[in-house]
């Protein structure tokens, strides 16, 4: 079968592959865009990956990730805003290496509630603040900064930014080259204003990538590992799907999914599966 050329695999879908195994399984199995997560490229060294990028012949679809931005000023902040620097970098020696088509897409988590703190709104405040201190590096570098909202039920520890609508709102405040949104289905399928949103990120021009698993329960005991293959949880990928493509968006569709069983599957099968399952719950939903 050959793979839908709007596929892109996300690295953590294949979590304990190295990068050399990430880039030839993805590439034997049809599939022509990756995702790259950080600590595999820096394993190898950033000059040596994008080497082993452009040699794959792959497109780069984004680089996971930057952000955890929630920190009261403090050596700690200042080390993390310099780390995002460093990412920011990545992204766009990647992006110069991937195949035609590639995008510079640095995904932002924004970080949970320091620890003793409650202040929800003053932690989206700093996480406004860091993209501020960061917007021009970005911009100078051809980098678009993807603010991603997670679910809520990771707001105390992982993501202060749960809706769409919170990044968006974050990002209008910058350039939409240089700072958009993550729209990943299982992140916000279940926000009631999910469509009127997806809606308005496209009128502003801040879909920065799109990326697509499952939500299925009962969760493990690390919500953190609950993500499936497409069409084995309740996500409706139509009617999302097509709310993104309506807007015009045209990059490629990534596959993220983070699950403890998938991950010690052999990374072949999984990308297989991976395409498999896009092409039953994705593809018929793309503009041809």
């Amino acid at each position: 079968m050959t793979a839908d050329p709007r596929l892109s695999i996300n690295q953590a879908t294949i979590k304990y592959a190295d990068l050399a195994t990430a880039l030839r399984v993805t590439k034997d199995a049809g599939v022509q865009a990756i995702g790259l997560w950080r600590e595999p490229v820096n394993e190898v060294g950033l000059d040596t990956a994008a080497k082993m990028l452009a040699d794959s012949g792959l497109r780069f679809s984004t680089h996971c990730r930057g952000g955890f931005f929630t920190l009261p000023e403090g050596p700690e902040r200042t080390a993390a805003l310099d780390d995002n620097r460093r990412a920011i970098e990545e992204t766009a020696t990647l992006a110069a290496a991937g195949a035609e088509g590639s995008t510079a897409v640095l995904v932002l988590v924004a970080g949970g509630l320091p620890d003793g703190s409650r202040d929800l709104i003053g932690a989206r405040e700093r996480v406004r603040d860091a993209i501020g201190a960061l917007a021009d590096d970005a911009k100078a570098a051809g980098v678009t900064l993807a603010i991603e909202p997670l679910h809520p039920m990771y707001a105390s520890d992982r993501a202060v930014v749960s809706t769409l609508g919170q990044a968006l709102d974050i990002a209008a405040d910058f350039d939409a080259a240089v700072v958009g949104a993550a729209v990943d289905t299982f992140h916000i399928w279940w926000d009631p204003q999910v469509f009127e949103q997806i809606e308005r990120a496209g009128r502003e021009g801040r879909i920065a990538t799109y990326q697509v698993c499952d939500w299925k329960t009962p969760f493990p005991a690390d919500v953190l590992l609950s993500r499936h293959y497409m069409g084995d949880g309740v996500i409706d990928f139509g009617s999302l799907t097509r709310a993104v493509i309506a807007t015009g968006y045209d990059r490629d569709i990534e596959v993220e999914i983070f699950n403890a069983d998938i991950w010690s599957d052999d990374p072949a099968t999984v990308v297989a599966r991976t395409a498999a399952s896009f092409a039953e719950t994705i593809t018929p939903h793309l503009d041809r």
